[in-house]
């Protein structure tokens, strides 16, 4: 995993792991100030994107940090902080997780702008032509069942190596036009002191929770369940 270069650009703060020109960093401070485009996912999910053409590296995903629950509409987009910002933490978690085999979104660069309150953005290389597993298992079940074997495998490969993905459910699972199967948001990601059977149920338990409330297949569940549990003892 190689360690992000950093630099600061009209006040901006920014981490990458190539050195960004200053005509890209300057492209990017335009988009992270343009309105962004609120996606709805089959799970109900919202999160504010944008994408764009990063000149140098094609199509790429910018991610906008936004708070949820009650305190949203007190404070939107500003975070107190504390050690590292949300996008660097999730920056080198995605570098981490691709480091070990896990499909995961390529990172290109973090930003975040402000001291003691900031904004924060995470720049993605994009995926293209994919959609959910959610709406792939409603669209076309055979399909999702072929996925949901690679999805299996990526999930055991994060709890062999201890990391837990806090909200990986099938909105967050995406299938490219050549099956791959990429894992995303990976946002609050963190290496818990569990031990992999523990780890385990806790995957379980949220993945089946999305599953039954959005009404999605059973075979999501299925799979999943009888997957890690082949792998891991039952604690």
């Amino acid at each position: 995993m190689s360690k992000a270069l950093t630099k600061i650009y009209d006040s901006y703060h920014f981490g990458s792991s190539s050195d960004l020109t200053a005509r890209q960093l300057e492209q990017l401070i335009r988009l992270f100030n343009t309105p962004t485009n609120t996606v709805d996912s089959v799970l109900g999910g919202r999160s504010s994107v944008t994408i764009a053409q990063l000149e140098g590296v094609g199509s790429v995903v910018i991610k906008y940090y936004t708070r949820g629950g009650l305190i949203r509409y007190l404070v939107k987009r500003r975070y107190l902080k504390w050690g590292k910002t949300r996008c660097q933490i999730e920056y080198e978690i995605l570098q981490k997780v691709r480091s070990l085999g896990v499909n995961a979104p390529e990172p290109i660069a973090y930003a975040s702008q402000g001291s003691l309150f900031y904004k924060a953005w995470l720049v993605t290389r994009e995926i293209k032509q994919k959609q959910t597993l959610a709406e792939l298992s409603c669209a076309d079940e055979e399909h999702a069942h072929i996925a949901m074997k690679k999805v299996v495998d990526q999930v055991s490969t994060l709890i062999n190596n201890n990391i837990f993905h806090v909200d990986l459910h099938p909105g967050n699972v995406l299938v490219d036009s050549r099956d791959r199967v990429f894992l995303v948001d990976f946002d609050k990601a963190r290496l818990p002191r569990h031990n992999k059977n523990k780890l385990r149920d806790h995957y379980l338990s949220r993945w089946r929770r999305a599953v039954i409330k959005h009404r999605l297949p059973e075979m999501l569940c299925d799979m999943m369940c009888a997957g890690l549990r082949k792998d891991y003892e039952v604690g």
